[in-house]
């Protein structure tokens, strides 16, 4: 079968590429500092055929003989994404092939592509790298028992997800997860988010999990924060600073909800910012 061509970055010693899941769908309604038509009108400026609707990405990363995965997608979780599974495949690589997951967090867009319909452990060769503030936070029943209903589901799949791969969990808290790979955290969407940092041979790439859902309204506005945000304030303040440094920096960045491109830059321009995909 012919390996189709997904969007790459070759990074020192590692492949990187970006894995589309597909897409879910969020109102306008839930972002916040902002009015909703005012957030429609920069979707529209900007191309967007569907104002609400959010990509899902997930990162390959093959290189220092470690095949990895960042994020598994929704994998149909309220018919959201579910794409990742056949997408790997057109990109050359099974299931059994993946050595390691990491999480930048356990929102059920980011862990529904952990289980198969059957509820199993889709990916049975692979060890789960998650912050140890992340699972504790899910797992804590003191906050199960304070969510809202909406939220309550998210914990249980998270929990689910968590016991499938129990055995081969990892948890840390400081920076390098794996050789070459460091963790940053990056606070605010959830109590453990982090972003992951390649390096290699004096290149560098951040992928940054969810500093923005909506990349074309957050990235202009980084005051604008989600209701999938733990901590809203908190979130547009870690945007904000992040957004900062990589546009400073000139670094490459990568996330889970870019657009299918993957990887991008962001530029200054005056007070706000831009983002501008690498082709």
């Amino acid at each position: 079968m012919n390996k189709m061509k997904f969007p790459g970055q070759q990074i020192g010693e590692f492949s990187i590429t970006a894995i589309s899941d597909g897409y879910l769908f969020a109102s306008l309604d839930l972002l916040s500092n902002i009015d909703p038509m005012e957030a429609s009108k920069l979707q529209q400026d900007a191309g967007a055929n569907d104002p609400s609707s959010i990509h899902i990405n997930c990162y390959l990363a093959r290189g220092k003989g470690r095949t990895i995965l960042i994020d598994a997608g929704a994998g149909g979780f309220k018919q959201w994404g579910g794409k990742l599974k056949a997408n790997l495949a057109l990109a050359g690589v099974q299931p059994s092939d993946i050595d390691a997951i990491l999480l930048t967090h356990a929102h059920p867009d980011h862990v529904g592509g952990l289980v198969d319909s059957s509820g199993e452990a889709a990916f049975p060769d692979a060890e789960l790298v998650v912050h140890q503030h992340e699972v504790s936070f899910w797992e804590d029943d003191g906050n199960l028992s304070r969510a809202s209903e909406r939220a309550r589901g998210n914990f249980l799949f998270a929990r689910k997800v968590f016991d499938k791969y129990r055995e081969k969990m990892r948890t840390f808290t400081d920076n390098e997860v794996l050789p070459g790979i460091s963790a940053m955290p990056l606070l605010g969407h959830t109590a453990g988010h982090s972003g992951y940092r390649l390096e290699s041979d004096e290149r560098s790439l951040l992928i940054w999990g969810d500093i923005v859902h909506f990349p074309q309204i957050q990235i202009a506005r980084p005051d604008v924060s989600i209701a999938f945000d733990q901590d809203p304030l908190l979130s547009a303040a870690t945007r904000s600073k992040l957004l900062d440094v990589v546009s400073s920096d000139k670094i490459l960045i990568a996330g889970m909800h870019l657009g299918e491109l993957g990887f991008a830059h962001v530029e200054r321009i005056g007070k706000t910012y831009k983002i501008s995909y690498e082709i």
